[in-house]
Order: C-alpha cells, then sequence, then structure tokens
C-alpha cells in the first residue's frame, strides 16, 4: 500500500524563476507542437505519480481520454502540498501550478530520484492548457483549483472532505498553441505499458471513453515482465531471465537479461523510468560490464583458448534483450530531450554490478553459459565473413554511378534532397514505372522475386543476397558498422508493390531490412509505402481511380451513369502513363510515411511477422489484415 506522509510541506517548495515564454516558445519546453508534444503533456503529469510511486507514497494511477479529448491524470500518492508557501505568500498548489522551476524535487529531501528533472511539469503543461483542473485530496480534506492558459481563476478552496489522499488533474490542451488536440490511445497505452514494466507492483489503469476502451497494467515481476514480453513468441536460451539489483553510492541499479536464438541485440536504457534512447553511462557501464565477464569466463573454462582472441562486445551481445533502469539522486541528462545519461560514476557503477552479478550466475549455470558463448563464438565467425562481404559492397559504393546496379534506372538529378528511388516488384511492373516516371529526379530499382529474411539470417547471408546487395549499392549509406546516412543517394525511398499478398509480403520484408539495417532512414524520414488503386472506374474518356472497395461503391452509388471497372491485381497491369497518374506524381499521389513511434512494440511485431514461430504470425494477420494499409512500425 502506499505510504502516507505529513512531512512533506509547503515549505518543501523551491522557487527558481517565473513562468514567462512558455506559450510564446512550447517547443523549448516540451520539443515540438506536433503530436509528440502533444502527448508530452500527458506523460510529464504521469512522470510525477510515477515519481510518488517511486518513492513509495503512490501504488495506483489512472489515465483517463475523455470523449471531448481532455484528459485525467489521477494517484493515490501524497496528494501536492496546498498550504501557504512561506516565501510566495500564496498556496503551494498555486506556486507549483503557475512557476516554472518549482516543486518538491529540487531540495533532494522529498524525492530520492525524479523522472520531471527540470521541474518544467505541471506548469508547462498548465501554460499550455486552455482549461485545467485540479484536485488534492490531503489532511482529510479536497482542495481545487480552475486555471486557464496557466492562470488560475480562483483561490485554492476547500470543496469536501476525503477518506484519502491523491492529486486528480484534468486538462484541455490548447487549440491554438498544438497542430492537433487529438490524443492518439496507442501512444499513451506504450508509455503506461512501459512505466508499469519498470515499477513493479504500481498498477496503472486507462481508460478511452471515446471507444469504451479500458486496459490495465499490472507487473509484479518488473524487468523479468519485461524481458519476457520483448522475448515474447522467440526461442530463448535460458528458462528464466536473469534479474538482479544493487545500490552503490546512491545509485540503484536494476537489470534484467534474457538471450534468445535470434541475431539482433535489443538493449533497452533508462534513467529515473526516462527511456534513454540515446543510451549513456549506465548501458555503457552495461556492455563494459557483460563483454568483460564473458570473456574472463570462457577463457578459466577453457572455452577461449590461449591463442584465440577475445570475443567482441557485439559476438557477445547478438540475441541478448535486456532492460536496464538506473535510479539516480542527480541525473546528467544531455538535452531538453533527457536521451542520453551522462553522470560519469554511473558506468563504473553499473560496470561492476553487471559483472559481479552475471559472474555469479554463469558459475552457477555453466550449461546456459557454454549455450551463450557458443553463440558468441559463432557469431564472431560470421562476423568475418560479413565483414569481407561488407568490404567489397563499400568499394562498390563508393565508384561511380557506372558501378551502380545493372537494372537500376537512374535519375540525372544528382542531389539526394531531391531525388526519389522507387522499389518496385518485378520486371513488368518495373518497366511501366521506368517509362513513366519523371527521369530527372526518380529512380527505379525493380526487384526480382522476394529478398531474404533478414529477420532470420546473420549479416554475412544477408550481405551475399545478390538483391540485398543491389539495394545497399542503389541507396549508398552501407550497411551495418559501415552505414552513414550523409552518404544517402536519395532522401524519399518508396517501397512500390502490388496490392495483393505477395506484394504484402514483399513489402514486410522489405520493412523488416531497413528496420533492422538501416534503421536510420527511417528515423529520418526517408522511406515512404506507395500506395496504387485498387480500382479503375472508366466512362468514355473519363476515368477516376480508388484505393478501397467502400471508396469505389461510395461514387458508384451516386451517379446513374454505367461504368466499366478493373481491378487492378498488379502494378504491371498499369501503363506507364495511368501509374504516374496515380501512384508516382507527387501532386497527386497517395502515400504512406514509415515511421517508428515505439521501438520496443516495433520490435514484437517484426519478430511475430517474420519470426521462426507460424502462430504468432497467423494471429497477427488475422487480427490486422484490414488496417494493412495504415499500418506503421
Amino acid at each position: 500500500m502506499a505510504k502516507n506522509d505529513n512531512t512533506y510541506t509547503a515549505s518543501d517548495i523551491q522557487v527558481l524563476e517565473g513562468l514567462e515564454a512558455v506559450r510564446k516558445r512550447p517547443g523549448m519546453y516540451i520539443g515540438s507542437t506536433g503530436p509528440k508534444g502533444l502527448h508530452h503533456l500527458v506523460f510529464e503529469i504521469v512522470d510525477n505519480s510515477i515519481d510518488e510511486s517511486v518513492d513509495g507514497h503512490c501504488d495506483y494511477i489512472k489515465v483517463v481520454i475523455h470523449k471531448d479529448n481532455s484528459v485525467t491524470v489521477m494517484d493515490n500518492g501524497r496528494g501536492i502540498p496546498v498550504d501557504i508557501h512561506p516565501m510566495m505568500g500564496i498556496s503551494a498548489l498555486e506556486v507549483i501550478m503557475t512557476t516554472l522551476h518549482s516543486g518538491g524535487k529540487f531540495s533532494g529531501n522529498n524525492y530520492s530520484t525524479s523522472g520531471g528533472l527540470h521541474g518544467v511539469g505541471l506548469s508547462v503543461v498548465n501554460a499550455l492548457s486552455r482549461r485545467m483542473k485540479v484536485k488534492v485530496k490531503r489532511n482529510g480534506k479536497v482542495y481545487e483549483q480552475d486555471y486557464e492558459k496557466g492562470k488560475p481563476l480562483n483561490e485554492v478552496h476547500e470543496t469536501g472532505k476525503a477518506e484519502d489522499t491523491g492529486t486528480i488533474i484534468t486538462f484541455w490542451p490548447d487549440e491554438t498553441i498544438f497542430e492537433e488536440t487529438v490524443f492518439d490511445k496507442d501512444i499513451i497505452m506504450q508509455r503506461l505499458r512501459e512505466l508499469a514494466f519498470l515499477n513493479r507492483g504500481v498498477k496503472i489503469e486507462f481508460i478511452d471513453e471515446r471507444e469504451g476502451f479500458v486496459k490495465e497494467f499490472n507487473y509484479t515481476n518488473g524487468l523479468k515482465d519485461f524481458v519476457c514480453h520483448l522475448n515474447r513468441n522467440k526461442e530463448v536460451l535460458q528458462p528464466d531471465p536473469l534479474y538482479f539489483e544493487d545500490k552503490r553510492e546512491e545509485v540503484y541499479v536494476k537489470v534484467a537479461v534474457q538471450y534468445n536464438t535470434g541475431y539482433s541485440d535489443n538493449i533497452y536504457s533508462f534513467a529515473n523510468n526516462i527511456r534513454t534512447e540515446e543510451g549513456g553511462t549506465h548501458e555503457l557501464g552495461f556492455k563494459n560490464g557483460l563483454t568483460r565477464v564473458i570473456n574472463d569466463y570462457a577463457r578459466k573454462n577453457g572455452i577461449l583458448k590461449e591463442n584465440e582472441a577475445n570475443l567482441a562486445g557485439e559476438d557477445i551481445r547478438e540475441g541478448i534483450v535486456a532492460v536496464i533502469l538506473v535510479l539516480v539522486k542527480e541525473p546528467q541528462f544531455e538535452g531538453q530531450t533527457k536521451t542520453k545519461l551522462g553522470n560519469t560514476n554511473v558506468r563504473t557503477i553499473v560496470e561492476n554490478t553487471v559483472y559481479e552479478n552475471i559472474e555469479d550466475y554463469l558459475n552457477q549455470n555453466p550449461s546456459i553459459a557454454k549455450r551463450i558463448i557458443e553463440k558468441a563464438v559463432s557469431a564472431r565467425r560470421a562476423r568475418e565473413a560479413a565483414k569481407k562481404a561488407r568490404e567489397l559492397t563499400r568499394r562498390k559504393s563508393a565508384l561511380e554511378a557506372t558501378s551502380l546496379p545493372g537494372k537500376l534506372a537512374d535519375c540525372s538529378n544528382k542531389n539526394p534532397a531531391e531525388s526519389e528511388l522507387f522499389i518496385v516488384e518485378g520486371d513488368s511492373a518495373g518497366g511501366s514505372a521506368k517509362q513513366g516516371r519523371d527521369r530527372d529526379c526518380q529512380a527505379i530499382l525493380p526487384l526480382r522475386g522476394k529478398i531474404l529474411n533478414v529477420q532470420k539470417s546473420r549479416l554475412d547471408k544477408v550481405l551475399s543476397n545478390e538483391e540485398i546487395k543491389s539495394l545497399i549499392t542503389a541507396i549508398g549509406t552501407g550497411i551495418a558498422d559501415d552505414f552513414d546516412i550523409k552518404k544517402a543517394r536519395y532522401h524519399k525511398i518508396f517501397i512500390m508493390t502490388d496490392a495483393d499478398v505477395d506484394g504484402s509480403h514483399i513489402r514486410v520484408l522489405l520493412l523488416t531490412f531497413f528496420y533492422r539495417y538501416m534503421r536510420e532512414l527511417i528515423k529520418e524520414g526517408y522511406i515512404y509505402i506507395a500506395q496504387p488503386p485498387l480500382y479503375g472506374v472508366k466512362r468514355g474518356n473519363e476515368i477516376h481511380y480508388f484505393h478501397s472497395d467502400e471508396e469505389m461503391q461510395e461514387f458508384l452509388k451516386n451517379t446513374d451513369k454505367k461504368w466499366s471497372i478493373q481491378r487492378y491485381k498488379g502494378l504491371g497491369e498499369m501503363d506507364p502513363e495511368q501509374l504516374w497518374e496515380t501512384t508516382m506524381n507527387p501532386e497527386k499521389r497517395i502515400v504512406l510515411k514509415v515511421t517508428i513511434e515505439d521501438a520496443v512494440e516495433a520490435d514484437r511485431i517484426f519478430s511475430d511477422l517474420m519470426g521462426e514461430n507460424v502462430e504468432p504470425r497467423r494471429e497477427f494477420i488475422q487480427a490486422n489484415a484490414r488496417y494493412v494499409t495504415n499500418l506503421d512500425i
């Protein structure tokens, strides 16, 4: 149960500066005024509830999206102090809600750790909300205050009695600030799920009243459950994840590790519950400790001979799934978005913790240790073979256009920002695309059949596949360690396949390749999916194109003319003019930009779709077949 603590009072709230400029320059505080910034408002409030939870004051959080697109976040924590602030002369609640860099986290006495490092959370959400309502349950009473665009509409006032404690915040995002104010339930759910994994025992309830959707997240095994979730539907080398935690020099370290038989490594690091996408000292410490302990164990037990070189870190990490969480009193994040941890002492603490705990585990589980090391040795052999293949690919990419793949019909424009590459299924569609394209800025690369499933292949095999080699050479960035996005020859790359089962399969194979080996192209927004029409409806010289049955039927029911209907089974059935007009013309085409909203979920989807197990693939296709035209990763 949550602890009640009356020592947290108004005198604990420190004030550093006012709330100027937030509405004028919102991007400085929440990153953007697009969807990411909009959802950041929810996460700032939830993070405050999680901070209460980390210190043992809260075990229940509820997030509700209302029908009017307002959001409520409630918790059973201590409740924001409401007594008069000694320096400001107003309620501490009003200070927190209306003053930037105010809160109980700066003194270091009220929170052992905090995800809301900058102290801008509630005040910034308030400033960027058209309206906000705060209700506090504390000292046996209920207190409320209302705000409009960051300014209080009334004083903090008592409205009733309370048997428990907590904070309830409802806000309406300001339509004059944000590009859109419609919340995406999936984005919110992904973060709530993540927080529940990281904070075992905390129950997080999510409700979307717009759809009548309810979901509860509560994981009693925390990071172990997280790793099992990530390894779901994968063949694992250990029956249960290894989990350990330690505290050294006021730094809490929590780690869960489990190997699978796959070839990619998935390491997710967090500092004070904030996802550190760029890693940092805690992730570096984990990798160093893991590499050191595996090599030392392999030598002590004769698995690595005296004349053999040490295993490289990338060999040892093949097939690993790990979650690293550190809780730091005063974290030093690089950048406003808090994506990289910089505390230098954390590296050594994590490295030593990882070494000692994994050493004990290997000694106690010699058969598992042997499997892990044998996998790493096999990975080294494949890496050495891949190095030779990569060097060949690198040399080809460095040559002039005369060495580009023979089947590539390149564009004449040499400016990557103005150049587009269409990856087309088959020679027939490739022929139509080559004739119909804008030769100045559009290049065509036809593929013969389906490319290799890279989910089930090591890099050496990937680099020996002719279709993939052509793709790498045409794009120009190189692959794996040699990847350099600055060398990309096209800033728009379109996957253009038939609208049938084979076309969908090829599309997923290509997406899997880009996600595993050229992920930066997706992050930079270079990858698109072309959307050719399914139907052409013609009468005389008049023709209309439609992308769905519903679209076409809606058109036909509103006209009394007789139309001939053509169902396009493949791109090759269109003549060059039709393909240009419907799918390649920048002024008329419909395309989907491929994005990665959640790396954890993207990895799971690709594992389900392209992994060894058939059943999850069947379940996914059955559940998502009708959404295939809108499927992002």
